[in-house]
């Protein structure tokens, strides 16, 4: 099987040349694509969110060998929560090789964050596959870089460490406001903003909820303890 000029230039991006081309197609493949003569992407994705799992449970066990399991837990979750699977599968622009519905394609699914997660674990999976192990790993580790290196600052709650610091000074749990709402409903923007009884305020806009409430609370965090 030969893959297309963009499958061919996403390889190269992604820095491994495919020995079974069509281990690829599959990952790159949405199951609004899916036919019975066409394998779709979910269970590469099922076995690419292990591999992941693995290699970082790795890394940070080898990176800090004093750091105790709940030291570890939250910066496992940072590196393989679904955010930063997005974050590397647009920094690699799967969205453009994405095979996707005629629906999926008009509400914006090259540029859905749960689309583009679930599209990375299989393109993981792909690469194990195709190589075995200690490449899937090279791979995982040249991909998220100093994301790694990072991690324990990626690691803190945003949101936990605002309410502790609130809370240790005798005030209210903050409190999360929606202030507007922008896009098309397929694809909407938040702005949140993020109050304390003290009065001090931030805002922060994002393409979900959640990411805007982390971000305002980070942002508002960063203020109150300069």
């Amino acid at each position: 099987m030969k893959l297309s000029g963009e499958l061919e230039s996403f390889s190269a991006r992604l820095g491994h040349r495919f020995s079974r081309p069509e281990l690829l197609v599959r990952a790159v493949t949405h199951p609004s694509m899916s036919s019975p003569h066409r394998d779709n992407n979910q269970r590469l994705e099922f076995l690419g969110d292990r591999v992941l799992g693995l290699v970082m449970s790795e890394a940070l066990f080898l990176a800090d060998k004093t750091a105790s399991e709940g030291v570890l837990a939250p910066r496992f979750n940072a590196l393989v929560r679904k955010e930063t699977c997005a974050a590397v599968a647009r920094e690699l622009d799967i969205g453009a090789v994405l095979k996707l519905g005629r629906s999926e394609q008009k509400s914006g699914g090259r540029r859905k964050e749960a689309l583009l997660g679930d599209a990375m674990e299989a393109v993981i999976a792909a690469v194990y596959l195709d190589a075995g192990f200690d490449v899937a790993r090279a791979t995982i580790l040249r991909l998220w870089g100093e994301r790694i290196n990072s991690v324990e600052e990626d690691a803190r709650d945003a949101k936990t460490a605002l309410q502790e610091w609130a809370q240790g000074r005798g005030q209210t749990p903050p409190k999360y406001v929606e202030v507007g709402r922008d896009g098309p409903d397929h694809q909407p923007i938040f702005t949140i903003e993020v109050q304390l009884e003290s009065g001090e305020a931030e805002r922060s806009t994002a393409g979900s909820k959640r990411q805007a409430e982390q971000a305002a609370a980070k942002s508002l965090l960063a203020k109150v303890s300069s």
